[in-house]
């Protein structure tokens, strides 16, 4: 994990689900020091008081940052609020100026709104549903294969995700793309998308993030 002297580490409250690692992959990047408190959503840790305190609609993941503004801890739930945050606070991977940050914006506002929730249903109707329910798979297998058809056109005029910069918005992102083969797409089907999957897949902070471990 990355170590800057000058900075209290930040508490991640985690699990390595796709929206616990986008936070693992932003703090990497940032070079932001950080501990792991593991929040073991498969024993019902989300439920306990302690993090319901930071955590209130129960949740995965939230930070706490001892270093908030004027100096005094804060916590954030919220992983698209936690991006921002980390985004604003060091003035990195958010666009260079303000039009630009609307582009960020919207994709990571698209990511957590629909790419992400979307994975997340054709997940459970193909993985974990007590019994086979053919009409919830077919939904969130097509809405989820039209998504990525809008990231793939979005893909084909730049770099990343909103335009030449890497930011939040493309880390966001990632490891949902990751569990592509948990809902069944071929990246092959999706150029673009296959193109900018492979770039950020061989940048050392996202293998670094993805990596974080399960911890009881």
């Amino acid at each position: 994990m990355p170590k800057n002297k000058h900075t209290k580490p930040i508490e991640l409250h985690f699990w390595p689900t796709p929206n616990g690692q986008k936070i693992a992959i932003a703090l990497e990047e940032l070079d932001l020091p950080y501990v792991i408190h593991p929040v073991n959503i498969t024993r019902g840790h989300q439920f306990k008081p302690e993090y319901l305190a930071i955590s209130p609609n129960n949740k995965m993941p939230a930070i706490v940052d001892p270093d908030g503004p004027g100096g005094e801890p804060v916590s954030i739930f919220e992983s698209g609020a936690i991006l921002q945050y980390l985004a604003r606070r060091t003035g990195k991977l958010r666009g260079k100026g303000k039009r630009d940050r609307l582009v960020v914006e919207q994709w990571l506002f698209w990511q957590v709104a629909g790419f992400g929730p979307m994975a997340g249903q054709a997940h459970h109707f193909r993985h974990y549903a007590p019994e086979k329910i053919q009409y919830g798979i077919d939904r969130y297998t097509k809405e989820l294969t039209r998504l990525y058809g809008v990231l793939d056109k979005q893909l084909a005029s730049t770099a990343f995700v909103a335009g030449d910069d890497y930011t939040i918005a493309d880390m966001s992102i990632f490891p949902w793309a990751a569990r592509h083969e948990w809902h069944t797409v071929n990246l092959a089907d999706f150029s673009n998308v296959k193109r900018w999957y492979d770039v950020l897949n061989a940048r050392p902070a996202v293998t670094k993030g993805m990596a974080v471990p399960y911890l009881n």
